[in-house]
């Protein structure tokens, strides 16, 4: 395991978060004087499915991928977490432990918090509990579009739609169009949607000629994305 390693973060790069936005300054001074920054390198863990939730944490810098294994061993790949996210907060959701594995994609700092301090946060910083359940609910919105999908479309619209995603939110302008901008391999995309990886090769390289997208190790560019969503919602 990559250990996770000190680093110091400036409150300034916290205060304009759209979660702290609206926090009195004094208050975020006290949040943050309680907080332990880190910088995880890449395939660093976070925290470990199971293990003993002590603490919730902020993305501050980077991304993470978030894993869980099912009760039969298959892994599935849960979300991808942003900068400015949440996350890890077990307690708000009625549990002991972490539900998922969370690892550094590429380097990252988190901030984290000890989960004890989880409910005296939300209780005196009302705003910021508002804001930490639009977070949880946006989480379940977004869960219930994965379960939706996987049960009522095809694999091709699946994928097409989870591409689409990891663009809006992980997506970097280039002259060939959106890259995504962390190593994504055709195996997470395949855990992401319920299907296989030889599916996801066959979609990818098909869409690949298509011009719609352009891949490489660990890597995966956008080019057209109006002919994509047309894959993804045929019917629009």
């Amino acid at each position: 395991m990559v250990k996770a390693q000190d680093v110091a973060v400036d409150i300034s790069q916290v205060r304009n978060l759209p979660l702290f936005r609206q926090m009195e300054p004094a208050a975020l001074s006290r949040l943050m004087a309680r907080a332990t920054p880190r910088r995880v390198l890449p395939g660093g863990l976070v925290f470990e499915q199971g293990a003993q939730a002590v603490a919730f944490y902020l993305l501050l810098h980077g991304r993470l991928k978030v894993t869980q294994v099912t009760p039969d061993g298959q892994q599935v790949m849960v979300r991808v977490v942003h900068p400015g996210d949440l996350f890890g907060f077990a307690r708000a959701l009625a549990r002991p432990d972490y539900p998922g594995t969370a690892r550094a994609a590429v380097e990252s700092i988190v901030v984290g918090w000890p989960m004890a301090d989880w409910d005296a946060v939300v209780e005196n910083n009302p705003r910021l509990a508002i804001n930490a359940m639009q977070t949880i609910g946006q989480r379940l919105d977004e869960a219930h579009t994965r379960l939706r999908e996987m049960s009522t479309q095809e694999v091709e619209r699946r994928v097409a739609h989870a591409v689409l995603r990891l663009a809006e939110k992980a997506g970097r302008i280039e002259a060939a169009g959106t890259r995504i901008d962390f190593p994504i391999t055709r195996q997470d995309i395949a855990e992401m949607t319920g299907t296989t990886l030889h599916t996801v090769s066959r979609l990818l390289s098909s869409w690949e000629a298509q011009g719609l997208v352009e891949g490489g190790r660990q890597k995966l560019t956008v080019v057209d994305a109006e002919g994509l969503a047309r894959i993804a919602d045929p019917s629009d």
